[in-house]
């Protein structure tokens, strides 16, 4: 089995694309199983943000695994094959492990270096661990990506080379809104890219924070905690945003709708109700947007949305320290790759143990038939003597045969043992593949 990961991103999809293709919650778990369904795959993860959509999966075959990840993507996106197609990328072992480690280093992010791709991250393991889509390989894959993310960000300077995508849209706007102490600021959402604008906005020291959300509960929750923290906050439902969005300041939303959640109309019945007629600052940070392009056009607003954030990403800071994070991932896939070598050869070096064991018991058993007068003390002995003989015998060609299949090339040394020694494939299999594969904890970030 092999690693293969197909999906687009800002980098290679425009912004009516990558909006179009955005997958819900419900479409993401059908994608994972309905990849687990399809032949050629044997576990699957699914990284979807707001400007990335990337399908993981451990495939037995390169070509048919790229024509059945893409169908399925396009199947879930609702963007057909054809028009999807020219926007898809594909890694393919090493470069599919270099290219999760990039990601989490923020290396690939619309701004280099933002660390909340780290959650999503998390999250994304997450859901494949709750789903049983996340086999071995992959919770390997995507534990190694969070611990290189975070030793990214703690021995270089890589969170100068960038902002968080809600810090560097604030900044954005920052020529509508000035300093933002002692504003008024509406959060449209309450999840965790909302969550976190609001953290930023509590931090940058507003005044008050109106959070709405379609679940009452999830807005209250947020509120409350503003609250606790010592920000001014209180929860409204939906229907309360445009009295909301008239007493604000900035605005920015993030909720996971399908549909426009402000028009141009809402937006320009706001201003038109402000007493100060001061322009209204908005963030749109949900992918598909929350709020009509057309409001760019109005002379009181000022939208900052995705699709502009991308435009002026081109020009965010770069720093020295990208070059140490690029020489970090590369020092990190090397290793991934030598321990799933390593890892491949463990099942039959398990299975030569358990054949050379069976042999032992059988030659004792023979023993036992032949030398009926020996004593227990006799016979523990003899025992003790056989299979200690061969555990030395097996040791050095064995812990050998896992450090040459660590290093480059070393695929063949696990075909060889079972050749030589004449194992059975379906032991060796029965070993790679046993019925529940323990799911490891996930780290924090």
């Amino acid at each position: 089995m092999s690693l293969l990961v197909v999906g687009l991103s800002h980098r290679t999809a425009p912004v009516s694309v990558l909006e179009r293709a955005a997958l819900a919650e419900d479409a993401r778990t059908k994608l994972l199983h309905d990849t687990l369904a399809a032949e050629p795959a044997a576990e699957a993860v699914v990284l979807a943000t707001c400007n990335r959509i990337e399908l993981y999966a451990d495939v037995d075959k390169f070509h048919a695994g790229v024509a059945e990840l893409s169908t399925l993507l396009a199947q879930h996106s609702g963007v057909d094959l054809d028009e999807l197609t020219p926007h898809l990328f594909v890694h393919y072992e090493d470069r599919a492990v270099h290219h999760l480690l990039s990601v989490a280093c923020g290396l690939d992010s619309m701004v280099v270096g933002e660390g909340q791709i780290l959650g999503q991250i998390k999250d994304a393991l997450a859901v494949g661990q709750e789903q049983h889509t996340a086999g071995r390989m992959l919770n390997d894959l995507f534990q190694q990506a969070l611990r290189v993310g975070k030793r990214a960000h703690s021995e270089t300077g890589i969170d100068r080379a960038g902002q968080s995508l809600v810090t560097f849209g604030l900044d954005q706007l920052a020529p509508t809104t000035g300093p933002l102490a002692g504003k008024r600021a509406l959060v449209v959402g309450a999840g965790s890219m909302s969550s976190l604008a609001a953290a930023t906005l509590a931090r940058a020291g507003v005044a008050a924070i109106t959070v709405a959300n379609r679940t009452p509960e999830r807005a209250e929750r947020l509120a409350h905690l503003l609250t606790e923290q010592g920000t001014q906050a209180r929860a409204v439902g939906m229907a309360q945003v445009p009295r909301a969005l008239a007493g604000a300041d900035v605005v920015v939303s993030c909720t996971g709708a399908t549909g426009l959640v402000l028009t141009a109309d809402d937006l320009r019945a706001a201003v038109a109700g402000r007493a100060d007629g001061a322009t209204l600052a908005v963030l749109d940070l949900a992918m598909p947007r929350d709020i009509d392009a057309a409001a760019h056009a109005l002379v009181d607003v000022h939208l900052v949305d995705i699709e502009s954030l991308a435009a002026a990403s081109a020009d965010a800071p770069m720093a020295a320290d990208v070059d140490q994070v690029r020489a970090i991932v590369s020092e990190e896939v090397a290793a991934f790759g030598a321990a799933q070598r390593a890892a491949r050869i463990t099942p039959t070096v398990v299975a030569l143990r358990a054949m050379a064991a069976d042999v032992v018991a059988g030659e004792l058993a023979r023993l036992d038939g032949r030398l009926p007068a020996l004593d227990d003390k006799q016979r523990a002995e003899i025992s003790q003597t056989v299979r200690r003989v061969v555990d030395k015998l097996l040791h050095a060609p064995t812990v050998r045969v896992k450090q040459l299949a660590g290093e480059p090339g070393g695929a063949g040394y696990a075909d060889a043992l079972r050749e030589l020694f004449d194992l059975d494939p379906q032991a060796v299999v029965a070993v790679s593949h046993p019925a529940q594969v323990p799911q490891n904890r996930i780290e924090g970030h």
